[in-house]
């Protein structure tokens, strides 16, 4: 079966004068600003679509993670994956870096590493953003 999730954006004005606000329309989870000067200098109170894509790195990945150790036959207790996405303005989005912590009982650190990098891999998002570079962290607690 195939789900298709869905987010309206609704701008006014220019790039650099202008702003919207993204609707999360699947969930009705809410709405949320966005504008140019959050995207291109950082904020603490304004989205961007990098943290949107964010969002959806990191929870893919620990999705992915969590699949991936319980097919291997340790189920992890816990996961926490953050995802960093990069935007430089004029060449735009340049990478994602996942940092996860994760308590898995019963597995080494070495097998940790290689089932956490091939979540990375398999995770959909990940291929989605198949053209930059990402990184990962990967710390078994």
């Amino acid at each position: 079966m195939t789900v298709t999730s869905e987010a309206s954006t609704a701008w006014k004005g220019g790039l650099a004068d202008g702003s919207g606000t993204v609707t999360f329309t699947s969930s009705g989870i809410g709405s949320f600003d966005v504008n140019w000067k959050a995207r291109s200098e950082g904020s603490t109170s304004t989205t961007t679509p990098e943290e949107l894509i964010a969002a959806a790195h990191a929870s893919c990945f620990s999705m992915a993670l969590s699949h991936a150790l319980g097919q291997n036959g340790t189920p992890p207790e816990s996961i926490d994956a953050t995802a960093s996405v990069s935007f430089t303005p004029g060449t735009g989005i340049t990478g994602s870096h996942l940092n996860v912590n994760a308590v898995v009982p019963g597995l080494a650190a070495e097998d940790f590493e290689r089932i956490a990098q091939d979540a990375k891999t398999g995770c959909p998002v990940s291929q989605a953003l198949a053209g930059i570079d990402i990184t990962l962290e990967a710390t078994l607690a």
